[in-house]
């Protein structure tokens, strides 16, 4: 690897699955950073995720304080209903679903609004699992994610279920642009929806729809990965399915009316090998201007950024941040950019050879 890429553990524990930043958040505070992911059981599978789901999965947190170079674990320190899993309902067996102990109506609205522009604040997503009926909320934090307020409503916007991770752009003291997956009308989880709260998030506008859907049984686009531009611009990434073909890709789109309508610009990432239904993209705006997009290639078990100079309407090649990777289950990048230029991307990842080990998270100091 060139010398400018380094690689620290965040989190490798013997017989534990560690996964999915991209579920949950990254924040940071100079060179403090905070990473959110999950952590259940590893079990042996022919494919797929290696995780026991005969057992719970608990969230936690990794806190730096020197740039991404060493990290701390510990759990999430906000309210968990029933003592369960967020995010991680679809890997759990009947029993350990927070689905079985909370409904729509057990996150409530905000007592009085929210100060996003708080220098110590943090804002992450949640959800209950995939599929029709599924609900999400969100969580603040105002002193670096040593606690969390939540969880807190999120409406359903008409949608039969919204699978929300954390894609949030802070436009404001109480004023926020969610980016969130809502299902299709066949009831699969689909689509991007752009929306907006005014009032420190006691309710919520409906904005816009990021793209068209892909229709067919099978198709989604989902999990957003969002950056506002100098110019106000707003542009959002995809994480693409087709399924008649089972090739996955990323588009972006961008919009100049602050979320009210978008224009498809570009596919930065087209996958080669079908049936691995893709990985979730990352997308950064760097202080120089250009564009980072950080996502894990499970065409190659690697983790992969390209660059771009012109608003992303042009890519640059592929550039590997992680190699060896023993198989597909792997990525789900969340990225920050601390002040000297240097991306910190933490990831989930496997590397025992024939695949039959651990994941883990760990973190990798690039210098784009």
């Amino acid at each position: 690897m060139p010398n400018s890429i380094d690689t620290a553990v965040v989190f490798h524990e013997p017989g534990r699955f560690a996964g999915w930043p991209a579920n949950y958040g990254m924040w940071r505070w100079g060179d403090e950073i905070v990473v959110g992911f999950t952590v259940g059981a590893h079990r042996t599978v022919a494919s797929g995720h290696a995780i026991d789901k005969r057992q719970p999965f608990f969230n936690m947190q990794a806190r730096s304080i020197d740039g991404g170079r060493s990290w701390n674990s510990e759990p999430f320190k906000g309210n968990l209903p029933g003592g369960r899993g967020l995010s991680a309902d679809e890997h759990m067996a009947a029993g350990l679903r927070l689905a079985e102990v909370m409904d729509a109506g057990t996150a409530t609205v905000p007592p009085s609004p929210l100060d996003f522009s708080a220098t110590d604040s943090a804002l992450m997503l949640a959800r209950t699992g995939l599929g029709r009926g599924v609900f999400s909320f969100f969580y603040v934090s105002d002193d670096r994610c040593h606690s969390w307020a939540g969880p807190y409503r999120l409406p359903d916007f008409g949608a039969t279920g919204i699978a929300a991770r954390t894609d949030v752009i802070l436009q404001g003291a109480q004023t926020a642009t969610f980016f969130l997956t809502a299902n299709k009308s066949d009831g699969d989880e689909g689509r991007v929806i752009c929306v907006r709260t005014r009032d420190g998030g006691r309710s919520f506008q409906l904005l816009s729809q990021v793209g068209a859907d892909l229709a067919a049984r099978g198709d989604f686009a989902i999990m957003p990965g969002s950056v506002q531009l100098r110019n106000e611009t707003l542009l959002c990434a995809r994480r693409c399915r087709i399924g008649t073909s089972g090739l996955s890709h990323i588009d972006l789109f961008a919009s100049d009316d602050l979320g009210e309508s978008w224009r498809r610009i570009s596919q930065p990432v087209a996958f080669q090998r079908p049936g691995h239904s893709g990985n979730p993209p990352c997308l950064l705006a760097l202080r120089d201007g250009r564009l980072a997009l950080l996502y894990g290639n499970r065409d190659s078990y690697a983790i992969c950024a390209r660059l771009s100079e012109d608003g992303g309407i042009n890519w640059g090649g592929e550039t590997l941040l992680r190699g060896g990777g023993a198989n597909g289950d792997m990525g789900y990048v969340r990225a920050v950019e601390l002040d000297d230029g240097t991306v910190v991307a933490a990831y989930y990842f496997n590397d025992a050879p024939g695949g039959d080990g651990e994941r883990f998270i760990e973190a990798t100091r690039w210098q784009p």
